[in-house]
C-alpha cells in the first residue's frame, strides 16, 4: 500500500485546518458539556422531587432526546427552529445548542440515579440540624451524587465528544469538516481519516486526563478509594 501522509503534513494550510478544526470540536464539546450539565441538574432535580406537572415535561424531554439521533436533533435546531422562531444564528451556535440539549438529557439520567444513592437518613439528619431543603440538597445530596456518578458523567462526555463529527453536516468547520475538505483536495482518504482518528484519540485522552484530575481535586474522599 502506498501511504502518503506527507501530502497532508507538508501543506501548512492543511495543518492549520486540522488545528482549527480540532480546537472547534474540543471547544464546542466543552461548552456543550458545561451548559448541558447545568440543564441536567435542573431536569434531574425536577424528576427527583417529583414536582407535579413539571416532572412529566422533564421526563418527556429526556426520553425524546435519548430516543432520537443526534443528527436529527442537529437538523431540527439548525433548520427547523429558525423557521419556527424567525431567528438567524451562525452554524456553530446551532451546533452548540444541539450538543447542549443532547448532553443535558444523558447527564440528567445519570444525575437522577446519583440522587437516589444518597441515604435518606442523611437528609433526616440534616433536617434535624436545621438545614432547609435547598441547603440539604446543595451541601449534602448534590456533592455526593455528582461525586459518585462522576466517572459515568466523564465516560458519557467523552463518548458524546466522539459523536460530534456530525456537526460538519451543517457546515461547522470542525475536525471532521477539515478532514473532508483535505480529502476532497488530496484524494488520500485513508491517510486523512487515520490522521483524524489519531487526533480524536488524542483529544479524548486529554479530556480523560483532565476529568481524572478534576475528580481527584473535587472529590478526594472518593478518589482515594479507586
Amino acid at each position: 500500500m502506498d501511504l502518503r501522509f506527507f501530502e497532508i503534513y507538508r501543506n501548512g494550510d492543511y495543518l492549520m485546518l486540522l488545528l482549527n478544526g480540532a480546537a472547534t470540536s474540543a471547544a464546542l464539546t466543552a461548552l456543550g458539556g458545561i451548559i448541558g450539565f447545568v440543564l441536567a441538574l435542573g431536569l434531574a432535580l425536577v424528576r427527583h422531587l417529583e414536582i407535579p406537572g413539571a416532572q412529566w415535561v422533564a421526563m418527556a424531554y429526556v426520553e425524546f432526546i435519548r430516543n432520537t439521533p443526534l443528527i436529527v436533533q442537529l437538523f431540527f435546531v439548525a433548520f427547523g427552529l429558525p423557521l419556527l422562531l424567525g431567528y438567524a444564528w451562525p452554524f456553530w451556535a446551532h451546533a452548540l445548542l444541539a450538543l447542549s440539549l443532547n448532553f443535558s438529557a444523558y447527564f440528567a439520567e445519570i444525575l437522577r440515579a446519583g440522587f437516589r444513592t444518597v441515604d435518606e437518613g442523611q437528609r433526616e439528619a440534616a433536617a434535624a440540624l436545621g438545614l432547609r431543603a435547598w441547603g440539604t440538597f446543595r451541601l449534602i445530596v448534590m456533592p455526593q451524587a455528582v461525586g459518585r456518578m462522576f466517572p459515568s458523567l466523564s465516560s458519557q462526555f467523552v463518548f458524546l465528544f466522539l459523536t460530534t463529527g456530525i456537526i460538519a453536516e451543517i457546515g461547522v468547520r470542525d475536525l471532521t469538516n477539515a478532514g473532508m475538505f483535505i480529502d476532497s483536495r488530496t484524494f488520500r482518504t485513508f491517510e486523512v481519516y487515520m490522521t483524524l482518528t489519531a487526533i480524536y484519540i488524542s483529544i479524548s485522552l486529554a479530556y480523560k486526563a483532565a476529568m481524572a484530575g478534576l475528580y481527584r481535586w473535587r472529590f478526594p474522599w472518593l478518589a482515594l478509594g479507586r
